[in-house]
């Protein structure tokens, strides 16, 4: 199987929560539009050292990540990004990992955006069709 690329949308939620309460403008929200790699290995998205300062993400907490040539580097795990996917989205922290090179779209979002990879046609698509489906539980 080949590598999958796709386009994703990155923005800082606590930018987007503050231009809601009126603090800042709706233009002065930072995000960015990248190309990642699609890894169902990797449990996080990971960023760059270099998106997480253009998007002005805060440290949250500390990782220790073993990478694919068997390495463990110790990461940043980053304050929430809201990140979307075509008609798509879901919120949550993503991983900085010193030397990254490219973004990585990993198995935490794919799920909450309900996504799997088709390995025949190389893309991405969604797991009960084309529309997001949003499941629960009913608590009886």
């Amino acid at each position: 199987m080949g590598m999958i690329h796709t386009e994703l949308k990155l923005i800082n939620v606590m930018d987007e929560n503050y231009a809601q309460g009126g603090y800042i403008r709706t233009s002065d929200i930072r995000s960015e539009t990248v190309t990642a790699t699609v890894d169902t290995g990797s449990m996080y998205v990971v960023i760059t050292e270099e998106l997480y300062k253009k998007l002005g993400l805060s440290p949250m907490d500390k990782r220790i990540a073993k990478c694919a040539n068997g390495q463990r580097v110790s990461c940043i795990l980053t304050s929430p990004v809201h990140i979307k996917w075509k008609e798509r989205a879901v919120i949550l922290q993503t991983l900085v990992v010193p030397g990254a090179e490219k973004v990585l779209f990993g198995a935490l979002a794919l799920e909450g955006m309900d996504l799997m990879v088709n390995p025949v046609a190389q893309e991405l698509v969604g797991v009960h069709g084309d529309k997001e489906e949003i499941y629960a539980l009913k608590a009886s």
